[in-house]
């Protein structure tokens, strides 16, 4: 095949750090053993591969340049899973799934051996739960009752920690029930605590009729899916107030239309839409997967600095068949998958680095003519890749079941794909390419990176920088300052004409954020995964707007995130400084709004802590989800000191297992005098509160590697410590690329 010199590739730090950490070929040790450049080569070469094997005549050897040049220019990037495994044994190179669960135990643990085959290949699953029979509903064959929905999706869920996707991807899953479930309440609140089903996004499907109930606020019919009778009635408004509720108070569940996904289903006659894939973004039928690949905007320009779209015609052309043959050259994880896949053909192609590009048009994202760009952007990329794909119809056949596909009429031309187009969250990919992430706006101008002894690392956003130092403004202090402050739309330092250009996702409102969201599904195929982000303050009644606009605008769902609204979230943006002993404490994982039950068994470590009282004894324990509890043992002292100690002791114990950090026990303790100010032993203990707090400090010190491991998604980043991002749908780290959703 024909070899290319490579030039210097355009890409970051963090690009380089996220392909060396996750995409590049290893050895036995765990050394890349490709370059980047070798990478995008070999996954150039296997789709083009395709081009031989369906025998189109075309040369292989010059579109595998092509596809080359456009990876790594970086105006084009297929989901990671292609990345990761193009051109590698594994050979799995779609993202997205939907497997079907059925009544029965067989079914139901068969979707669970699937959905472990899937995840093994680096696949993220969507399922319905919503035909299993409600708890304690008759079961004929045995003579009991079942015990519902929620109690398989925790197996589920097991199954995924299990396998945890051999290291590189991470298992996801989204869990999602139909609104007149019997069991949709329990369905509800099943994720109120945050420590169970972690691998699972879970999303309510609405029905029309709910919601002409809710806008009535009338009842509607619960239905049984054994049998599909109702079996009561329930007040929509009140069901919709709970979603509310609990979407205000931890971001889960989101919505999805039902009634409407179908209305837009290409191919009724082959099954209906039940379920998606983790970000929402993708309805599936049963068995089928979406292979996702996004156009990087911000690269769409002329030298003028107007959007070119002579370039942007032929990327999306180029795309189009580089992920028509990306289904030809995927090894799919099971049967099913391989024929149903085939069988329709579908693609998402979508985009990122949409707000780069309006900050370089000089466009504020909430403007209406960012809105009305946004519409015809889309109608353009998904009109240029349906021709595309009658183009390869006419090259290579349409899709087998184009037969009574809504594409199948008089005079029509045959398509090869039944769906073109998506928006996906593209959150490591767009790390990759340096851009904003699908459609969102950014999510901070400045924000600090790391905190290490009170020095804060400040990053910023290279757009901003740029026209800060042009424009006579940029300094450390100035930067420093955003990241602290989180906004620049009150600093007066700033010109106005640049506080108003760059925007981020919480000085936009959750109506621009939904007018965004609408303007792309207009021209969207399948679905747009976006983040509509509120304020710590909003309301439960701001959420419901936002939910009732997206249901009138034409959405297929909706997913919100109120900042601050999980246990363990730490902020892009800075925090007021810390004294060293608070910041040495790092953030532990699965906090819970309820106090966890104490298991047989427990595991932990004591310290010894030289105080004015004599030696106490500081014993630490932990469960599976951290800090658990805390006691003490006083050496040779008795009544007043062993007794306070003790209470310190179950008052800090209480405090863990009711969800309170370690690091807030540790401020309220730490420096407490009582004896002479210098302190005893090598610690400098001044208190038995002082030496209980220093004796934290040391143990979380002692486990960081551990609890970072296991770190709750919404807080720190489990992997690296970074600030997780609520963006696309999904949880995103952009310092070492870890994704929820990935």
């Amino acid at each position: 095949m024909k070899k290319t010199t490579t030039p210097a590739l355009p890409l970051s730090k963090n690009a380089l750090t996220v392909l060396e950490r996750r995409y590049l070929k290893r050895d036995l040790d765990g050394k890349p053993v490709e370059t980047v450049a070798a990478m995008f080569r070999r996954v150039a070469e296997t789709i083009a591969e395709a081009e031989v094997r369906l025998k189109t005549g075309n040369d292989a050897a010059a579109l595998a340049d092509e596809f080359y040049r456009l990876m790594t220019s970086l105006e084009f990037l297929p989901n990671s899973p292609t990345l990761m495994n193009a051109g590698r044994e594994l050979g799995q190179l779609s993202a997205c799934f939907v497997l079907p669960v059925g009544d029965s135990l067989a079914d139901i643990f068969e979707a669970i051996k699937q959905t472990a085959l899937i995840h093994k290949s680096g696949g993220g699953t969507g399922f319905s739960f919503s035909r299993i029979r409600p708890a304690n509903d008759v079961v004929k064959s045995t003579s009991g009752v079942s015990s519902g929905p929620l109690s398989f999706m925790k197996v589920f869920d097991s199954a995924t920690e299990t396998i945890k996707q051999g290291g590189t991807r991470r298992g996801a899953n989204m869990g999602i029930m139909r609104v007149d479930h019997p069991d949709i309440m329990d369905f509800i609140m099943c994720k109120r605590d945050q420590t169970v089903l972690t691998n699972f996004n879970i999303s309510v499907g609405l029905t029309e009729a709910f919601m002409e109930a809710v806008e009535s606020d009338s009842d509607y019919d619960i239905v049984n899916p054994r049998d599909k009778k109702p079996v009561k009635k329930m007040p929509a408004r009140k069901v919709f107030e709970h979603i509310v509720d609990l979407a205000w108070t931890n971001g889960e569940p989101g919505i999805i239309f039902l009634d409407r996904l179908n209305r837009f289903n290409p191919t009724p006659k082959v099954g209906e839409f039940e379920a998606t894939n983790p970000c929402g973004e993708q309805p599936l039928l049963p068995y089928e997967s979406c292979n996702l690949g996004s156009i990087n905007l911000a690269r769409m320009l002329t030298a003028k600095g107007t959007l070119d779209w002579d370039k942007l015609h032929h990327v999306v052309r180029t795309a189009t068949r580089f992920l028509d043959n990306v289904i030809e050259v995927n090894n799919y994880p099971i049967p099913q998958i391989d024929e149903m896949t085939r069988a329709n053909r579908k693609i998402g192609l979508g985009v990122m680095g949409w707000a780069d590009l309006l900050i370089l048009l000089g466009l504020p994202y909430d403007s209406a003519e960012a809105v009305a760009l946004g519409a015809k952007v889309m109608q353009f990329l998904t009109d240029e890749s349906r021709q595309m794909s009658r183009e390869l119809a006419a090259e290579r056949g349409p899709f087998p079941n184009f037969k009574g596909s809504i594409y199948d009429k008089k005079g029509a031309k045959p398509v090869r794909n039944a769906t073109c187009s998506t928006i996906a969250p593209t959150g490591t990919i767009s790390i990759i390419a340096n851009s904003s992430s699908g459609i969102e706006p950014l999510f901070a101008v400045s924000y600090v990176r790391q905190v290490l002894d009170n020095d804060i690392l400040v990053e910023v956003n290279p757009l901003f920088e740029k026209v800060a130092r042009e424009r006579g403004f940029y300094s450390p202090e100035l930067m420093k300052l955003i990241a602290q402050h989180g906004t620049i739309k009150d600093l007066d330092q700033i010109p106005e004409d640049v506080r108003r250009l760059f925007v981020t996702a919480h000085d936009i409102t959750p109506q621009d954020h939904i007018r965004m969201q609408a303007a792309f599904q207009t021209y969207t195929d399948n679905a747009v995964s976006k983040t509509v982000n509120f304020c710590n303050t909003a309301s439960k009644e701001d959420v419901a707007t936002v939910y009732r606009l997206a249901y009138q605008q034409g959405c297929k769902g909706v997913t919100i995130y109120r900042d601050g609204s999980r246990d363990m979230q730490v902020l892009s943006v800075g925090k007021k400084e810390e004294s060293p002993a608070e910041a040495a404490v790092p953030m532990e994982s699965h906090k819970a709004g309820r106090k966890r039950e104490r298991p047989r068994a427990l595991k932990g470590s004591t310290y010894q802590m030289e105080t004015g009282c004599g030696p106490l004894y500081v014993t630490i324990n932990e469960d599976n989800n951290g800090l658990f509890e805390l006691f003490t043992t006083m050496g040779k002292a008795g009544g007043c000191a062993a007794s306070q100690c003790e209470a310190i002791g179950r008052l800090v114990s209480l405090a863990w297992r009711s969800g309170v950090q370690a690091r807030q026990a540790v401020k309220q303790l730490i420096g407490i005098t009582c004896h002479k100010p210098a302190g005893f032993g090598d610690n400098r203990v001044t208190s038995c509160a002082d030496a209980v707090a220093k004796a934290i400090m040391m143990h979380v010190a002692a486990h960081d590697e551990e609890h970072e491991k296991h770190s709750q998604v919404g807080g720190a980043c489990p992997e690296c410590g970074g600030a997780i991002e609520h963006e696309g749908g999904c949880c995103v780290c952009h310092a070492c690329g870890y994704s929820e959703c990935a």
